[in-house]
């Protein structure tokens, strides 16, 4: 890929450069951080749109139960729970381990983590939040190790998994006239794959194209993740992980995708530039003083800030930002009609991954889709971050950790 991306004046090898050279080797130490390595997720919410909930038939698309000892019951703020050194030996570790591969979600964690989070939470609950999230006060959800549950693919596919990406598309997504989509057996035919309309953007205004391109680049990323960490092979009950060029090129060859692939790709660049901007933007909500990544470990917590805060330096370095401002910029009334449509269908999509039936793939999903609309969340607030108090919690603008853990691990996906 080369050149200029469309809707913004930035240029693919200038983004390639600043990633490679400045922002990747941070971010990647960011995220083994504990404060940003534990993620609080809900993975058995109903899908809300279909009774049929698909769940991948593979023995490791789902939870494979540790034991009992190991398993966070739901950390909820203020419990009592008390456990025994016993329980954190390394057989029964090794064979959590050994019971957690493939797809399943690896719910290991030790206990001195379980304990801290209990202080997190006493900690979260002293501060005003922007917003409550339903999941982090359900008794179903619990902290995953994100770092013990890479993203890669688990054999997960078909109908079921393309029955949530056609819901996407064809439901919530504002989509230009045609786009050729060549995976997808539940798209309506039109004609057979040879005779696919022109891409065209006719009669979709600037907010509706950019929807559509974060939407395709979380689409482009996780399948990028999925081709670099495939199962190549599993022999004796060891899996062998690695990149797997033909299926990459399946998806994203222009020969293979007609001409579709590269623009699939362009819009991971675009979604890049989005994030990227949203954290050049929240730089001074962290700034402040009153505001600590908490996780009980002054000196550990210290070092956390400082290497975001050199994270954020680096982002405002960057000189070819998007430009938030030219989004809902017309007639007062149209374009607040406008944002509150683009909400509800972005609100919508982060429901459709409540469908997705292999566990680690809802994970990833789930955490990518809230670091977007974390980060969409953050560009519409300019106003309220850059009156933010220096000395106290916003009651304007509030992030809660799970908002702040998912943008940057979003982001470094």
């Amino acid at each position: 890929l080369t050149g200029v991306l469309d809707d913004c004046l930035c240029d693919i090898e200038s983004i390639d450069d600043f990633n490679t050279f400045k922002i990747f080797p941070k971010i990647q130490k960011l995220q083994e951080r504990d404060y940003f390595r534990y993620y609080k997720v809900n993975l058995k919410r109903p899908c809300p749109f279909w009774a049929d909930d698909g769940h991948c038939s593979i023995k490791d698309c789902h939870v494979e139960p540790c034991p009992e000892s190991k398993i966070p019951v739901g950390i909820k703020a203020g419990s009592s729970n008390k456990y025994s050194k016993a329980a954190n030996n390394s057989k029964e570790l090794e064979d959590c381990e050994q019971a957690n591969k493939l797809g399943a979600v690896n719910s290991t964690l030790s206990n001195q983590s379980k304990e801290a989070f209990i202080d997190w939470a006493r900690y979260d609950d002293s501060q005003d939040h922007f917003c409550e999230l339903d999941d982090e006060r359900s008794p179903d959800a619990q902290y995953v190790d994100l770092l013990l549950n890479p993203e890669r693919y688990t054999g997960y596919k078909g109908p079921s998994a393309w029955r949530v990406w056609n819901s996407i598309y064809e439901e919530n997504c504002f989509k230009p006239r045609s786009v050729y989509r060549p995976l997808n057996p539940l798209a309506p035919s039109r004609g057979g794959l040879g005779s696919v309309c022109p891409f065209s953007w006719t009669g979709l205004c600037l907010e509706k194209r950019v929807f559509y391109k974060l939407i395709s680049g979380l689409h482009a990323s996780i399948n990028l993740h999925l081709c670099a960490n495939y199962l190549l092979e599993e022999t004796w009950g060891k899996p062998r992980w690695g990149p797997n060029v033909k299926e990459f090129t399946r998806r994203f060859d222009p020969a293979e995708t007609k001409g579709e692939g590269p623009r699939r790709l362009k819009n991971l660049y675009f979604l890049y530039l989005i994030e990227l901007r949203a954290l050049s933007k929240v730089a001074p909500y962290f700034e402040r003083a009153v505001v600590d990544l908490y996780t009980g470990n002054g000196h550990e917590d210290a070092e956390s800030k400082a290497l975001l805060l050199d994270i954020f330096r680096d982002t405002k370095s960057f000189h070819m930002h998007f430009d938030e401002k030219s989004m809902f910029a017309g007639d007062k009334k149209g374009a607040k009609s406008l944002k509150e449509e683009f909400r509800l269908h972005f609100k919508n999509i982060s429901r459709i991954m409540d469908c997705v039936g292999c566990d680690k793939c809802r994970l990833w999903g789930k955490l990518q889709t809230q670091g977007l609309g974390t980060a969409l969340k953050i560009l519409f607030s300019e106003k309220e971050i850059q009156s933010l108090p220096e000395n106290s919690p916003s009651k304007g603008f509030q992030l809660t950790r799970q908002e702040i853990v998912a943008l940057v691990n979003a982001f470094g996906r």
